[in-house]
Order: C-alpha cells, then structure tokens, then sequence
C-alpha cells in the first residue's frame, strides 16, 4: 500500500517552528512544508541547496490563487538562482526569500490579512 503524503486540506497561521518542524492548526509536522490554498503538504526539502523548479510543482498547479510565496530558505536567507526567480516570473507569481522565521512571521500576518499568499518553509533545528 502506497504511503500518502502529510497533508491538511485548510489553510492556517504557523503557531510555531523550529526542532526540525512546525506547529500548525494543533498539530506538528516534523520536516518542510507548503502552505498553499489548497492546504497545508509535507515538502520534500530539507536544504536550500535542493531549491530548483521541480520543488515547486504544487506551487504553480495553485498559481491562479496565489500573488507570491514567501520562501523560507533555513535559518539564513538564500537567494534562489536565476532560473528560479525566472520561472516564477513567467508564471507571474512573486517570490520573497528570507529566513524561515521571518516567513512564517509574514506568512501569518498576511494570512489574517486575507491576501492571496503562499509560502515554502525549509525546517530548522
């Protein structure tokens, strides 16, 4: 039988981070997520380093919902290469990087704003 992936169907403001996860709608996932429209999934990353297009798949399958992720890179902000920001570009989504906590930080506020935001968190420890 197939292993599916975490998964919560509902958007909703992290309560907390760190130890390798997150805090959200009372409950905790260990590893990255995307907080997306359409809910809440484990994300496979771990490290800016695994950054590409390919990571963002569900992203652009929610862009008509979405004005911009807030791209939480760890505890340090990395830019995400050209061919990122690019891609992002054409499918006319923005893309803000910062650190982690600064993205679930703005993530929640713009979230109780009601804006039509999204956000990749990388998990730190």
């Amino acid at each position: 039988m197939a292993e599916r992936p975490a998964y919560y169907p509902y958007q909703a403001p992290i309560d907390a981070y760190g130890d390798g996860g997150f805090r959200f709608a009372d409950m905790s996932h260990r590893g990255s997520i995307l907080c997306l429209p359409s809910g809440i999934y484990a994300w496979h990353i771990s490290s800016p380093d695994q950054l590409d297009v390919s990571a963002f798949t569900q992203v652009f399958a929610d862009k008509d919902r979405i004005e911009f992720l807030l791209l939480g890179t760890g505890r340090r902000q990395i830019f995400p290469s050209p061919e990122l920001r690019n891609a992002f570009a054409e499918a006319g989504l923005g893309l803000e990087p910062m650190d982690t906590g600064a993205a679930c930080r703005t993530y929640n506020v713009l979230l109780a704003e009601q804006r039509r935001v999204a956000a990749a968190l990388i998990a730190v420890d």
